[in-house]
């Protein structure tokens, strides 16, 4: 039996990030081989990975990387089990070296196949949950190209990319602080005129159905009932359904009996309110009609105008929860 050194344990430690007893007993297994220590490294790692399989996965971190050019990003997670793994300066420094590799990928499946020093991203999650003890794996994984691309990423907890038409002198501090809005309101969509006419027409009859059961037992309760509203979405408000809401707003006027010559100062803060009260659904998923996190006085529409003539081309975004 070959006498293993401590120089051979260092070594196969930095290259694998094992603890030293383990990178001791696989070189003893291994006859003092460096590879095949690797490989009994792995084989413990699949072990691991096989008993584990069922664990649930929901800790981790999330990273984004931007390329060089800052025309493309990646954004992904590294999960494991616990949070007390998810703190760890090796865990964390494993996911910076995978960003390292992520970010010249397109895909997911093309990712886990890449080479990490002799072996695919895959194989290396194999072999660090034999290291680590737990269940290591890619979640999300969401890649951004555009003109101008920036990140930001919330607590390691929740990263999200954001793509600009034009890489403006303000462009990073613009597309990071669209990216906090992101990160934080969750949008689905870029804007209500994306969404599908279908699914807004399911969605308000859900809305709709949910409101009218809480005002139920709110009825019996004798509390105030909600507003039901005949829209979610400024995909509804056309022409003619404005129309006919200034006329409502006028008819109550009237009948409050508002000076006919003050109408004009009433009608447009009134007019505003009907729309902010009809577009709940643009508000929750369409980014630019979200209402700014960081000014609610706009939505990030006005603030991206604000900031000169870049707009906003797409968003990414991925979460551990």
């Amino acid at each position: 039996m070959a006498k293993i050194t401590a120089a051979e344990v260092n070594k196969l430690r930095q290259a694998t990030g094992a603890g030293m007893m383990d990178c001791k007993n696989a070189l003893v297994e291994a006859d003092g081989d460096f590879d095949k220590a690797i490989a009994v490294l792995r084989k413990k790692g699949q072990k691991v990975a096989e008993k584990r399989a069922d664990r649930d996965s929901s800790e981790g971190v999330v990273v984004a990387k931007i390329n060089d050019a800052n025309n493309k990003g990646v954004v992904f997670s590294l999960n494991c089990e616990t949070d007390f793994v998810a703190k760890n300066d090796t865990y964390v420094e494993l996911a910076t070296k995978l960003g390292e590799i992520a970010i010249n990928h397109d895909s997911k499946e093309s990712f886990l196949e890449a080479d990490f020093g002799g072996m695919t991203v895959s194989e290396k999650l194999i072999e660090q949950t034999g290291v680590i003890g737990e269940k290591l794996e890619i979640g999300g994984f969401e890649v951004l190209e555009a003109p101008f691309v920036g990140s930001y990423v919330h607590g390691n907890k929740i990263g999200a990319l954001t793509g600009l038409s034009k890489a403006t002198d303000n462009a990073e501090e613009t597309a990071k602080v669209v990216s906090m809005q992101v990160a934080s309101m969750g949008a689905t969509t870029l804007s209500y005129k994306d969404f599908d006419p279908e699914f807004v027409a399911n969605e308000t009859e859900a809305r709709i159905a949910a409101i009218e059961k809480e005002n139920e037992e709110l009825g019996r309760l004798g509390k105030t009932k909600k507003n039901v509203p005949l829209y979610i979405s400024m995909s509804q408000l056309t022409p003619e359904v404005m129309a006919r809401a200034e006329a409502d707003i006028k008819e109550e006027l009237k009948a409050e009996g508002k000076p006919e010559q003050i109408w004009d100062r009433i009608v447009p803060g009134k007019l505003e309110r009907f729309v902010a009260d009809n577009t709940t659904l643009d508000n929750e998923k369409a980014l630019l009609d979200q209402v700014f996190i960081m000014d609610d006085s706009k939505n990030v529409a006005q603030y991206v105008k604000d900031q000169g003539d870049a707009e906003v081309v797409g968003f990414k975004r991925v979460s551990l929860a």
